[in-house]
């Protein structure tokens, strides 16, 4: 018997990633803008301030390159750069996280299952249906197309009222403090936090389980089995 009357997860990289080789991509975005290459992905990624803007991922990777530009002492149009890496990027490209499928199909014997995402419909339908998500989920719940995203609670109402379930009796997944355990924490759910190979630090947001992987994500499920959830103390 489950623990929870439904299971949703967060998308990207909860249940899959970007399949693509991004040296590639990033080669590709400066050939696009007609720019000489400098620095790299693995200098961009930490500029970026916080999560992506759905509403403005041009702007919010035109501020890693303006700052990866100055870094550099490179004389460039950051915006242009944003663009052509927009441009050459294919959101279809993504793959199963390893566990992800074992984990839906968990999730489906103990119940409704849904998706819950910050990003809108335009960009993430792509992945969806890439991965088959539609034929494997109840409710798919875009936030970049609502009013307010996770943390706000308005998204895991959404999801909740779609899935038919008390927030009470429903686990959210995801892999994201501040987004997906605090949204879920503030709307009422239990959360399980994806913790991967990250060293942040779980507290002050308590999720109520820590997984490192979402293989054996099906023992969180059973009354029987399994880990508690993480201890409040």
């Amino acid at each position: 018997m489950s623990r929870f009357a439904a299971v949703a997860f967060d998308l990207d990289d909860t249940l899959c990633r970007h399949d693509r080789d991004v040296n590639d991509l990033y080669r590709r975005a400066f050939e696009a803008a007609g720019v000489e290459p400098f620095g790299g992905p693995d200098e961009l990624w930490p500029l970026l301030d916080g999560a992506p803007d759905p509403d403005d991922r041009v702007g919010y990777l035109g501020a890693g390159f303006a700052r990866l530009a100055a870094r550099n002492g490179r004389d460039v149009d950051p915006i242009a750069l944003a663009e052509a890496f927009e441009a050459v990027a294919d959101d279809s490209q993504v793959a199963y996280l390893p566990g992800a499928v074992d984990a839906l199909s968990a999730a489906a014997a103990a119940g409704p299952v849904g998706i819950l995402t910050n990003g809108p419909e335009r960009r993430q339908r792509a992945k969806v249906e890439a991965l088959g998500l539609a034929d494997r989920v109840d409710a798919i719940v875009y936030a970049g197309d609502l009013p307010r995203r996770k943390p706000h609670v308005e998204p895991f109402d959404r999801l909740t009222a779609a899935l038919s379930v008390e927030p009470g009796e429903t686990l959210y997944v995801g892999n994201s403090l501040s987004y997906d355990v605090a949204g879920a924490h503030n709307a009422g759910l239990r959360s399980a936090w994806l913790r991967g190979d990250s060293d942040e630090a779980a507290a002050p947001y308590r999720p109520d389980y820590v997984l490192d992987s979402l293989d054996g994500f099906a023992s969180v499920l059973t009354c029987d089995a399994g880990p508690e959830p993480e201890d409040d103390a």
